[in-house]
């Protein structure tokens, strides 16, 4: 059984307790509890990435093309005339990062952002391995998302392409923000200061990673675990509303999915030069300062934790001593007993976990 913890007893109804099951999905679940969480994990932060990064590229591609075909293609313009705008495209990767949180965070825990599962490493005792596990997942998730959305959008990028081409403009515009490539993979306007850009990425990340430990920190009376999807959301939508011009990463698995997205569509060509390397990266140090800044100038663990946070983690807790649980039921009869078997239905009812 799990380790003792001091959080208050109180009983907890599972939900395998009041709602039957089909028989596959019982025999899957306890599948998934004694090999697969691991893949099911990985799974949930593969989704994760690929929700925000379907979401905010997909809008991204519209206000791409919708631009160049204004200048290019007045037979598209019609059907682009409502392309979004920078406030859209923030709205876009805002809401596709709450869908992520709401959806698969309670498999995974919702890191979805390598920066943040490095720091999870660094200050929250994360498994290494499982850290390495996440960070793969996340990055295919992104490079997915940006491959899927390449298929939806083809012919239009593909006559973008023509009609620039005809013009002499591809090879100076494909890759950069305001071009096809630019959909996918992040680059800098021709003649941006690295020095400049850098600052911006961090500052940005910083805030970002501030947000997000606020957010997380069970004695923030001003963040439940309900509104801090929505406050995290906003963070990343205030740093594209104001300082995507510039150019800004905010999570590697974005930058690196979308980067293999587009050498794997264009080749070598859509490298991205030195800003490659500044826009993976930049993330990781600025996200551990932020959450370092954090812990040691706003975080006091003499505080309270709230109601609602002690709800939120006791629950957690006991679903972990559930499955512990049964997985030891199981060992000691044989492996023949289910925690979801008429048989056993009132054994299984007595075992709801008091935490």
């Amino acid at each position: 059984m799990a380790a003792h913890h001091p959080l208050p007893h109180r009983n907890f109804t599972h939900l395998a307790d009041i709602q039957d099951r089909p028989g596959f999905l019982k025999r899957w679940e306890r599948v998934r509890h004694r090999q697969a969480h691991w893949l099911v994990e990985c799974i949930a932060e593969f989704a994760g990435v690929f929700l925000y990064v379907f979401a905010g590229v997909g809008s991204t591609a519209a206000f791409v093309l919708g631009n160049i075909a204004g200048e290019t293609l007045s037979c598209m313009c019609i059907l682009l005339s409502g392309a979004p705008t920078i406030f859209q495209i923030g709205m876009a990767y805002s809401i596709g990062i709450v869908l992520a949180i709401i959806l698969c965070s309670g498999t995974s825990g919702g890191q979805f952002n390598p920066a943040v599962t490095i720091s999870m490493v660094i200050f929250r005792k994360f498994p290494p391995l499982k850290a390495l596990r996440y960070i793969v997942a996340q990055i295919l998730g992104g490079y997915v998302a940006c491959l899927l959305i390449y298929v939806q959008y083809r012919h239009l990028i593909l006559e973008v392409s023509e009609a620039l081409e005809a013009a002499g403009k591809l090879d100076a515009v494909n890759f950069t923000p305001n071009g096809p490539a630019g959909i996918f993979a992040l680059y800098v306007l021709p003649g941006s200061s690295l020095g400049q850009v850098l600052l911006n990425e961090f500052v940005c990340d910083f805030m970002i990673a501030v947000t997000i430990w606020a957010c997380i920190d069970p004695t923030n009376f001003m963040a439940t675990p309900a509104v801090a999807p929505w406050v995290i959301a906003l963070s990343y939508g205030i740093a594209i509303w104001g300082y995507s011009p510039v150019g800004l990463s905010a999570n590697a698995a974005r930058d690196l999915g979308g980067r293999l997205m587009a050498l794997t569509i264009w080749g070598s060509k859509a490298s991205g030069g030195n800003y490659a390397a500044l826009a993976a990266l930049t993330n990781i140090p600025a996200t551990i300062l932020g959450i370092l800044f954090y812990e040691v100038v706003l975080a006091d663990y003499s505080r309270v934790v709230t109601p609602v946070h002690v709800d939120y983690l006791a629950g957690h807790q006991a679903h972990l001593e559930h499955k512990e649980h049964h997985q030891m039921s199981r060992r000691e009869n044989g492996g023949n007993s289910s925690p979801y078997s008429e048989d056993n239905d009132k054994a299984h009812v007595e075992s709801i976990e008091r935490v």
